[in-house]
């Protein structure tokens, strides 16, 4: 074993120990740290995100970053200012990362991000990272670095690389741990929220104040976007915002993890006034139905696109031969997959697959009066 490959896995190894918290906040705590001492940053931004729509859906870290250094909020930047090194472009990019410098062939000042956030906080880099796992996107970073010091350097960039698949398969088990609150039937309905054009509460109703006391606790209302734990309401405002102005087509909606444990999907539409123009946002905030969780658990468990099909038909209820002939597929070749699909998850049977994926994850709306295993998509 050569130096160099040893010391790759004394650091992965390292990151990996981080990474073995109980919870998203208390390992990008412990993994920051670590990481810290091993690329060197002064702040840095940290996110869990839901790897269908790449919004955060909790939880979020801040270090030495402050967003009241720039008039729009993280998530509106990135959704509605045209720049370099995007989330979501380096989330289908080949090399999920990069830096600042490098993108913009060291001169960071074409970056509006650089100029209006950046800049203004004194820092000079930025390496962001996406931590991807099987294709999907479980997690992101930003780390920053003062004026005075070097940018990041390609060793830099590729020990993050090197540890960002070991932090992503991490938080992609934390979606699976930890049983939300029982649903008590009829008390747990949506709520309903209104935001003006630059982000700011304007009203609620009781329901809405429930569950962002429970994402966020009883500070959810006076932090407005500072607050980090309605960084994932204040994404689905900007989506919201970006598809009315024509940016964006993915839906303004988002499932966020609170600390109970429970998952929650926020919803977010642009009004218009009587004469068309772009008014309030209304966000509807409600406890997930199994329905809207299903993917996100079939995803977690890193089951492969046609393993998905196939699991989908099994809770449908179709047979082998039915599910061979719906996907163009021979029935020797649906048990292969079948099988690859039970070692995964950690079952033996059908039935056993349908119960881990629904029943021990999202139990309690498995018995809603609107819960619906069939349908899978968000």
């Amino acid at each position: 074993m050569t130096t160099s490959t040893a010391v790759d896995e004394r650091r992965t190894t390292l990151i990996r120990r981080a990474c073995a918290r109980p919870d998203g906040t208390s390992l990008f705590e412990s993994v920051s740290a670590q990481l810290r001492q091993m690329v060197g940053f002064d702040g840095a931004g940290w996110a869990g995100t839901d790897p269908a729509t790449l919004l955060p859906s909790g939880p979020v870290r801040c270090e030495n970053v402050d967003v009241r250094h720039d008039r729009h909020s993280p998530w509106h930047r990135e959704l509605l200012v045209s720049d370099v090194l995007l989330y979501r472009s380096l989330a289908r990019a080949a090399q999920p990362a990069g830096t600042l410098y490098g993108f913009a062939e060291g001169h960071p000042a074409r970056s509006p991000r650089y100029r209006e956030f950046l800049q203004p906080q004194g820092y000079g880099d930025e390496l962001r990272a996406v931590f991807r796992v099987g294709g999907a996107t479980w997690g992101v970073v930003s780390l920053f670095r003062d004026h005075g010091r070097r940018p990041f350097s390609a060793d830099d960039l590729d020990l993050v690389l090197a540890v960002a698949p070991v932090i992503g398969t991490a938080l992609r088990t934390q979606a699976l741990s930890a049983a939300p609150p029982a649903i008590r039937a009829g008390a747990d309905g949506p709520g309903t929220a209104l935001y003006d054009a630059t982000g700011q509460l304007c009203s609620w109703d009781d329901q809405a104040q429930r569950w962002f006391l429970e994402l966020a606790g009883p500070r959810w209302k006076s932090e407005g976007r500072e607050q980090t734990a309605m960084a994932g309401v204040m994404a689905v405002l900007a989506r919201a915002q970006a598809i009315a102005a024509g940016r964006e087509r993915a839906p303004a909606a988002v499932r966020l993890r609170a600390p109970s444990g429970r998952w929650l999907i926020v919803h977010a539409s642009c009004l218009r006034d009587s004469r068309g123009k772009p008014a309030h946002t209304a966000v509807v905030i409600e406890p997930a139905k199994a329905s809207q969780m299903a993917s996100i658990i079939i995803v977690a468990y890193g089951l492969t696109a046609r393993e998905q099909q196939i699991t989908q038909a099994v809770a449908r209820g179709l047979s082998n031969v039915e599910i061979a002939n719906q996907l163009h597929l021979s029935a020797h070749t649906v048990r292969d997959h079948l099988k690859a699909t039970f070692a995964k998850v950690g079952v033996a049977s059908r039935g056993e697959l349908a119960a881990k994926l629904f029943a021990d994850h999202y139990e309690p709306q498995l018995h809603a009066r609107d819960a619906d295993i069939v349908h899978t998509e968000f």
